[in-house]
């Protein structure tokens, strides 16, 4: 009884972060379809191995530089490999003053969401 309680709950919170996952990449897709400046935070070794359409490649390690001159008001979606790096892009331009950020997660999710 415990083992299929504990297997029920694993399964559970494994596809509540599946369909988590999906959600914010269907919405960067709609932010996307709106217009949104898609960026991707990756290194350039990365970006040149495969992107989105349209996207331009500001590592998180130069976010600084790349966002400087940029409308605080901007739509922005950020991916990069797994959602680490553009959680951690979407959390520094927030603390810059940026309002409208959606971080979309990662390449691979982004691309099968679609």
């Amino acid at each position: 009884m415990k083992t299929t309680l504990v297997i029920t709950a694993l399964c559970t919170s494994l596809t509540c972060g599946i369909a988590q996952a999906s959600e914010r990449a269907e919405t960067g897709w709609e932010w996307i379809e709106q217009g949104a400046l898609i960026v991707d935070v990756r290194t350039p070794q990365e970006f040149a191995d495969g992107h989105l359409d349209n996207a331009i490649n500001y590592p998180l390690y130069e976010i600084e530089q790349h966002f400087a001159q940029l409308d605080k008001g901007t739509q922005i979606v950020l991916y990069c490999r797994s959602g680490n790096r553009s959680g951690q892009a979407y959390q520094w331009l927030e603390k810059q003053g940026f309002t409208n950020l959606h971080n979309a997660g990662g390449l691979v999710e982004m691309q099968q969401s679609k």
